[in-house]
């Protein structure tokens, strides 16, 4: 896999570098992978990296403790795995954003940390340029996840309920341009793809893709992606 594959472009500026360092905790069960994330980071002075844990649930105390602005977050670890430790810091920390770790980059927890709040991952082949790209973009907000490796992911992982119906309940305010956007976007265009397609500028398409969000009220483009496939809206294999 190409690694730069697995970050996102960012749709907005990333984090100022004149601004406060971003408190940065790691927590992966391997030492020598915290040292090297570590290592990466801390040369960098726009970064701080105020804390190591070993599983899941000293990442979760850790996170309490030192109120970290981002945790670079290993998702199969002991005591508490990286899933359920997202869980946790979403629903406690909304603040506290995860960037997962994953040793694959087609790995079902991956999805699994998606649904429960990370805003992206990364491989763990990852090149240390990328490792501070992908962290200045979570902080700033943003999904650190390529949009087709994205789609290629959740398509994997995801399967519609039997008998999927159009989306309609929680979708229905959607304009038809709108569900279009929706739908390209669970396909894996990227902004600049999604503006050529359909004739229009990247900023009107980011206007659709915040409309689209707030309207199936998601958080991210990886959330919006899940919800398309859960709702029968695109299907594995399907346009």
């Amino acid at each position: 896999m190409n690694a730069r594959d697995a970050v996102n472009e960012r749709d907005t500026v990333g984090a100022d570098a004149a601004g406060p360092a971003i408190r940065v905790l790691i927590a992966d069960d391997q030492p020598l992978v915290r040292r090297g994330l570590a290592l990466i980071l801390t040369p960098d002075p726009a970064f701080e990296v105020v804390g190591e844990a070993g599983d899941g649930a000293e990442a979760v105390a850790l996170a309490h403790q030192l109120r970290p602005d981002v945790v670079v977050m290993d998702i199969r670890m002991p005591v508490l795995d990286g899933v359920a430790a997202t869980e946790r810091l979403t629903r406690d920390l909304p603040a506290c954003r995860v960037l997962a770790l994953s040793t694959f980059d087609m790995d079902e927890y991956v999805v699994a940390a998606l649904r429960a709040g990370a805003y992206g991952f990364l491989p763990k082949d990852i090149s240390p340029e990328e490792l501070v790209t992908a962290v200045r973009v979570v902080h700033a907000g943003e999904a650190a996840v390529a949009p087709r490796l994205l789609s290629r992911l959740i398509s994997t992982y995801v399967r519609a309920p039997h008998r999927p119906q159009p989306p309609t309940a929680t979708t229905g305010d959607l304009t038809p341009r709108e569900l279009e956007v929706w739908r390209l976007m669970a396909l894996g265009l990227d902004n600049t793809e999604l503006a050529t397609t359909l004739d229009i500028s990247v900023s009107t398409v980011k206007n659709h893709i915040t409309s689209v969000f707030g309207k199936l009220n998601v958080r991210d483009r990886a959330q919006a992606v899940i919800a398309a496939y859960e709702s029968g809206l695109v299907e594995v294999g399907g346009g």
